[in-house]
């Protein structure tokens, strides 16, 4: 199977059943084959072939899912891009996938366009929404005046459906190469795991479809299932809207990051719950470990339980998760769906037996390669294994524990951030001898960051000064939380590592 089917599968069984609640849109499955049948008959009338990468530079959304699956029908690579990026960093992924066309927000266009004299490759931009300039392609325009018949093109399970850019840094890009087969491979044993069906209605809140995440487990495995996706719009979305949201909508199933239930929790604190949410039968949490403070307390507040899960780009979504039926064990990460083999590595690549902690290592429907990077590709896949830069132990009964991270990485709030691309920015100011950046762990947000600053002799510059460098210069989530300046820049900067929690560190939890 490939990507381009599923909504086609679905819409022929469930055409008229609702696919996607956004705000007050209720679009049904059949309006998504259709009008992605005309994106992707548009984007063959303007050159784009089989294999050519088109950059996505959309928030969540109806036209997000459209052009998504025009982009599969068309037979091109789709490139979702996180819609926060400014032009430095669009340049450098830009050059790394040379897409031939850039479909963006009306609201997004100016760091594109930013981008562009640098990024000849892409030829047309595509925009989506009020607020274009005149000089670009209108969406709207295409989905009228193109027809909805499907685009005759040939593509091959093993073909490259996705370039994903969320597991590697920005400036140094490594873009990770998805094929069909593993997408679909890894979706329908997610909506096993999850016993999925279409009477779900699968929350969307606060987990960008252009993360592998909600690309995955949320959108692609629904549209998969027959299920309604009900999505939050807006972008001063507060926890109070979503969980009224779930509310009105009975909602049964959220995935997302430990931060969102960090929230919910200081919520319930300090005003109660004021919502109905027994209506949901299934709660997961991605992108970073969930800390068993936080299921407790959740537990506690809300009466519900939250299935950890464990996953990477480089393995497409998730490859683990806890029983979704009973509790499991607190601080596990679960076991591995029905399609992935994990163990733990030392570092010679010898098997580690139970209880022992090394690097974990993944077989299964694994990415294709890191985009024209073979030598990348061989170092993290070696004899068919992932090796994933994570550590942990696996349990006697094959529970995952993970432990400590050995890649340079931050985690903010379930998102990845690299410390090379805030070093390679706060190192051009003038006025910086030596940078090094790295994470603090904190309950909340997972990991906060910190800069530490050698200036040069005679400089001077305050924290303020270098955050307005920053500015503009990289995407506003990278900004340092924290800058020290030292004289004496740090050895080696501490990697992650898994730390206990307590109640009393929870009470100290905030939504600041």
């Amino acid at each position: 199977m490939i990507l381009s089917s599923i909504p086609k599968n679905t819409a022929r069984r469930l055409g008229g059943k609702t696919a996607l609640v956004y705000g007050d849109r209720r679009i049904p499955f059949a309006a998504f084959e259709d009008d992605s049948n005309r994106f992707a008959n548009a984007l063959v009338k303007l050159g784009v072939k089989t294999g050519d990468r088109v950059a996505m530079l959309q928030n969540s959304g109806p036209e997000f899912i459209v052009v998504f699956f025009g982009i599969m029908k068309a037979g091109a690579i789709a490139v979702p891009l996180d819609s926060r990026y400014v032009a430095d960093e669009l340049a450098s992924l830009f050059n790394d996938c040379t897409p031939v066309l850039a479909v963006s927000e009306a609201a997004l266009t100016k760091p594109l366009l930013e981008a562009l004299p640098r990024s000849p490759s892409v030829k047309n931009i595509i925009t989506v929404g009020e607020g274009a300039d005149g000089q670009q392609i209108r969406y709207e325009k295409l989905i009228k005046e193109n027809p909805s018949t499907p685009v005759k093109v040939k593509v091959a399970p093993e073909d490259i459906a996705i370039i994903s850019y969320t597991g590697g840094p920005t400036f140094h890009p490594h873009g990770v190469a998805l094929t069909h087969q593993s997408l679909v491979t890894e979706v329908i044993s997610s909506v096993e795991t999850f016993e999925q069906t279409e009477d779900d209605v699968f929350m969307l809140f606060a987990l960008p479809m252009y993360h592998q995440f909600g690309l995955t487990a949320v959108l692609l495995a629904s549209f998969y299932t027959g299920n309604t996706v009900v999505g939050v719009p807006g972008t001063g979305r507060s926890i109070e809207s979503f969980m009224e949201t779930i509310e009105r909508e009975k909602g049964t199933v959220y995935c997302g990051v430990p931060y969102i239930y960090s929230l919910m929790i200081n919520v319930a604190k300090r005003a109660g719950i004021k919502y109905n949410l027994s209506s949901l039968r299934l709660l997961a949490s991605g992108g970073a470990p969930l800390e068993p403070i936080v299921i407790k307390q959740f537990k506690q507040y809300y009466g519900l339980d939250i299935r950890d899960i464990y996953g990477q780009t480089e393995s497409i979504c998730h490859c683990t998760v806890m029983p979704i039926h009973g509790t499991g064990k607190i601080g596990s990460s679960g076991k591995t769906l029905s399609c992935w083999e994990m163990k733990i590595f030392d570092a010679n690549d010898n098997e580690l037996p139970p209880g022992q902690e090394g690097e974990i290592v993944l077989r299964g429907p694994l990415m294709h390669s890191f985009w024209n990077q073979p030598q990348k590709t061989a170092e993290i896949l070696r004899n068919g294994w992932l090796h994933t830069g994570d550590v942990g132990y696996i349990d006697e009964e094959g529970y995952l524990f993970i432990t400590a991270r050995s890649r340079r990485m931050i985690v903010l709030k379930g998102q990845n951030v690299f410390p090379s691309d805030i070093e390679a920015v706060i190192q051009t100011h003038p006025a910086v001898a030596e940078v090094k950046v790295g994470g603090v762990i904190d309950l909340t947000r997972g990991e906060t960051i910190s800069a530490y600053v050698k200036l040069k002799p005679g400089a001077a510059v305050t924290e303020h000064d270098l955050r307005q460098y920053c500015q503009g210069k990289m995407a506003d989530y990278k900004l340092p939380r924290d800058i020290e300046f030292v004289d004496v820049m740090p050895d080696v900067l501490p990697l992650w590592r898994r730390r206990q929690y307590t109640d009393a560190d929870a009470k100290l939890a905030s939504l600041d």
